[in-house]
């Protein structure tokens, strides 16, 4: 194929594949169900801490919640305005709703009997109880009656149905008691409803505690509705109560107004969540045993058909267990996690003063991108100084934000506020129509106006889900653009439990795109033309749709292709048609999808190069990565000079692969060009797609199958290996933050060309054929060492292989395989020494060749000329180790790998 025929999508030309037939895409709700299903897991996995299950219970409920406001809710607005155009997959709204009701019951009931079968139970026997009231003692009784009678019962309000009251407005997501009631004993049941007060403890603690297994105190409760509906007499006094009937329900949050003809933004969304307190119900959640004749006066009353009814056992809420989370018992619980500042952005001590100074973030920045890690890295000691440093600093001319999602206590906005009263010209962006967040970005805007900052409220018809800053510096060569290019929120407090990642860079040409995207929020168009960012909606399908079509068209020549992209949801139909068509080009792709993923992966002639991982795990994985190998592998010979491919590609920022982030909101990706850097984004993606703890991999049914450990394989769980890597960084002063070492990344993707090793088996001739990137396929691990990180790093010894966690013997005696050897000691004993042909014969001693390849005249020459820096260490998985400059110990499979180590190490 001749190269100027450019990129264009790939036909197969030896088999019959129409990608417009729905069988080949996966439901978008059907599919997000399916991540919920991965979520209750969490909570029914029993090799999980019992409070970390528990807050799993909780989590599920939220989602829950979420996904009925706003997928529900959605599709019901669908239905009512008659809409029957079929998505992608074929269903119509009716369809799809009837779909997710079916598949979310038994969800439901599956949470309920985790509670009711296991957890309940479990937390019983560590002390911790759940009682019923009616397993009280008569004193324990008395006890909540007057807890009722004093702090409950005046702040509740009974709202009666009858002939003189309406039926009462029920709020969303709010518990509530239907009480029916009678004065004569043959009248009709009057209907009251009584709110389960959200302003008192849901969890009402029981004085008079029992004892813990480990005969400790322990601790009772019993739950806020138990003590309302068990002292109803005192409320409802002189009658008789009938019946007693605990209910929820879910509002649909999927409200919207015409932006093209609304005056006021900040009035219309105002307008909007009010009108959201009153939506049309989506959803009635009663008791098991609820009486049919309460359950129809609801569903009559709220207009809902009985699929839309879910009799449920056990809680109706479990959002509030997450209190208990709060208890103090470390031996329930996780190892804890504090977030690391980064090396190369802590304050340095300055001795001569005795005081604490901050090192200039901008020179450290200019001298090097730096790549933050969230939750790994400290958002307060990184994100949030760069702003403080910015705010304060005389040589600071403009600072510029773009704010989704902040805290109620925002430090960010703090230093905006700090920056425009030291003078600096401020420009914010907030998205006030951030679902669930409106109310909370109304009031920081009011807030920056009030301090004379030019505030954009948004963009029509488009949502800024951009998370960059830009700071406008004048330096003694000019002035200086020094950009933050991110994947999660401007956020202290999801950032300590959101995986995302933050480059910082002074690179010019971003800084210049940025001031492009920032006139766009406050000017009136937006540039389509852009140096280096991908910027939504008007560059960044294209450009990635000619990654994938570059792709295909090195596979379709012969060349390896690889794509590995790490989003949080792939829903765009073009997409996952690109994907298909280069899938059936030859292209080998990982997709690393935490949720919704349309693409079905395993289908003959299809999809056989596709697979699809998801990770659940203590943190939610937020991070959006991009790899395309882009002909990286080829042969120097292969290679156009002009640069138009050859040179593998990276990338990082805030979008997913669906279609309201590629076509209706203002994103913005960042390509990732350093190489230590790179590296970084290397490591992660290969922890994600070999995590055996808390990886699973999808079926072309829309399933997913957890990903387990063979037996004697070492758990690898990418989070905590994550955690003890950056936490080992931080003790070394490692300034790339996160170190990159683990036999479970072992080096398949590529950060730079792998050129050398080609032109060496070009020019010898191998007999076999075998090209470097053959001969290291099963990857060579970039800085791979057996350190386990610092003492209060978690469950180091669960992520590392058997060589890592406990060297042997042998090992421990002449110290090999120790991240840092101590007492002074530079290098290793004579027993390490064996890097001499006597190691390496023993290595290569049943390879079948008949001469030894490690001997010394067949050494490369790097191995030959650096003899004292490498060595055969006793290892199983590796057959060669580097010595470093700094004393560690990096590890690799082949000659080619270990020579191109100490090439780039000692020249």
């Amino acid at each position: 194929m001749d190269e100027t025929d450019g990129y264009a999508p790939y036909e197969p030309a030896d088999r019959d594949v129409d990608l417009t037939d729905p069988t080949y895409y996966l439901n978008r709700e059907l599919s997000e169900l399916e991540f919920q299903r991965r979520v209750l897991h969490e909570a029914v996995d029993d090799r999980q801490p019992l409070l970390e299950r528990v807050r799993f219970l909780s989590l599920f409920t939220k989602n829950m919640d979420e996904f009925f406001m706003k997928r529900v809710g959605g599709l019901k607005q669908q239905i009512d305005a008659d809409v029957t155009e079929r998505t992608v997959d074929g269903r119509t709204p009716r369809e799809q709703l009837t779909a997710v009701l079916e598949k979310a019951r038994p969800m439901f009931r599956a949470q309920a009997s985790c509670y009711l079968e296991a957890v309940r139970g479990a937390l019983a026997a560590e002390g911790i109880r759940v009682r019923d009231y009616g397993d009280l003692t008569a004193d324990q009784r008395g006890r909540m009656r007057e807890y009722f009678r004093e702090s409950v019962l005046p702040t509740l309000t009974p709202l009666a149905f009858d002939p003189a009251h309406p039926f009462p407005f029920i709020s969303n997501l709010s518990l509530s008691l239907a009480v029916m009631t009678r004065r004569e004993a043959r009248a009709d049941p009057t209907f009251t409803r009584v709110k389960i007060p959200q302003n008192r403890p849901r969890l009402v603690e029981v004085r008079g505690n029992g004892e813990g297994r480990d005969g400790s105190e322990g601790v009772e409760y019993v739950l806020l509705e138990d003590v309302v509906r068990s002292n109803l007499d005192l409320l409802f006094p002189n009658v008789e109560i009938v019946d007693t009937t605990l209910f929820r329900l879910t509002r649909n949050a999927e409200v919207r107004r015409n932006e093209e003809v609304a005056e006021d933004l900040i009035d219309m969304i105002e307008e909007v969540i009010e009108q959201r307190r009153f939506a049309t119900v989506v959803r009635l959640e009663v008791e098991e045993d609820a009486p049919e004749a309460v359950v129809d006066l609801l569903a009559e009353q709220l207009a809902l058909s009985d699929e839309e009814v879910f009799r449920l056992p056990g809680l109706l809420d479990y959002r509030e267990l997450l209190s208990l989370t709060d208890l103090d018992r470390p031996d329930l619980k996780l190892d804890s996690w504090t977030p690391r500042p980064h090396p190369r952005l802590e304050r340095d001590a300055t001795p001569a003063v005795g005081a604490d100074r901050a090192a200039d973030v901008f020179s450290e920045i200019r001298r090097d991108d730096v790549l933050l890690h969230h939750p790994y890295h400290s958002f307060d000691d990184t994100v949030q100084r760069f702003l403080d440093e910015a705010a304060n600093d005389p040589d600071v001319l403009a600072i510029k934000a773009a704010i989704y999602r902040t805290a109620s206590d925002s430090q960010v906005i703090q230093s905006l506020i700090d920056a425009a009263e030291n003078g600096k010209q401020v420009a914010v962006m907030v998205e006030l129509k951030a679902r669930f967040d409106e109310r909370n970005n109304v009031e920081w805007v009011r807030r920056l106006e009030e301090e004379g900052i030019h505030v954009a409220y948004g963009t029509i018809g488009l949502k800024t889900h951009t998370k960059t800053a830009l700071v406008v510096r004048e330096e003694d060569d000019g002035v200086q653009l020094y950009s933050h290019v991110a994947t999660g929120n401007y956020h202290s407090e999801t950032a300590k439990g959101y995986v995302d990642l933050g480059l910082l860079t002074a690179d010019r040409d971003v800084g210049q795109d940025l001031v492009k995207v920032f006139n766009f929020f406050t000017g009136p168009s937006l540039d389509e033309e852009f140096r280096k960012l991908l910027i939504a909606p008007v560059t960044m399908r294209e450009e990635l749709t000619e990654c994938i079509r570059r792709e295909a068209w090195h596979a379709r020549n012969g060349r390896d292709a690889r794509i590995v992209v790490k989003v949080n949801g792939l829903e765009d139909p073009q997409m996952v048609e690109e994907l298909y068509r280069a899938s059936m080009a030859g292209v080998d792709i990982d997709l690393v999808v935490r949720d919704i993923c349309r693409l079905r992966p395993g289908l003959d002639g299809v999809t056989e190069n596709v697979t699809v991982h998801s990770v659940v795990g203590r943190f939610l994985e937020h991070s959006r990565i991009f790899y395309f190998e882009n002909g990286a592998s080829a042969a120097p010979s292969q290679v156009p000079d002009d640069g138009e491919w050859g040179e593998p590609e990276w990338y990082v920022g805030s979008a997913d692969w669906m279609t309201r982030n590629l076509d209706k909101r203002v994103e913005a990706v960042a390509p990732v060009e350093d190489r230590e850097l790179r590296e970084q984004l290397r490591f992660v993606l290969e922890l994600a797609t070999n995590d055996n703890r808390k990886r699973w991999t999808m079926n072309a049914d829309g399933t997913y199958d957890q990903c387990h450990p063979t037996d004697g394989e070492p758990v690898v769980e990418m989070q905590r290996i994550l955690m003890d890597r950056t936490a080992a960084a931080a003790e070394n002063g490692d300034g790339r933050g996160v170190r990159t070492d683990h036999p479970a990344a072992p080096g398949e993707l590529l950060v730079e060309p792998r050129r050398d090793g080609d032109e060496r088996d070009e020019e010898s001739g191998a007999a076999d054929g075998e090209s470097d990137a053959d001969a290291d396929a099963d990857g060579s691990p970039d800085d791979a060492d057996t350190g386990t990180g610092t003492a209060d790093a978690p469950g180091t010894a669960d992520n590392v292989t058997p060589d890592a966690a406990a060297p042997s013997a042998e090992a421990d005696a002449t110290g090999t395989g120790r991240a840092d050897l101590g007492d002074g000691v530079d290098g290793p004993d004579e027993s390490e020494k064996r890097s001499d042909a006597s190691r390496a014969d023993e290595t290569d001693a049943g390879s079948g060749s008949d001469s030894d390849p490690n001997s010394g005249a067949d050494l490369p020459p790097a191995m030959r000329e650096h003899g004292d820096r490498w060595y055969v260490p006793d290892s199983d998985h590796y057959a060669y180790a580097v010595r470093t400059p700094d004393g560690d110990r990096r590890y690799r499979k082949t000659r080619e790998a270990t020579e191109e180590l100490l090439a780039r190490y000692y020249g």
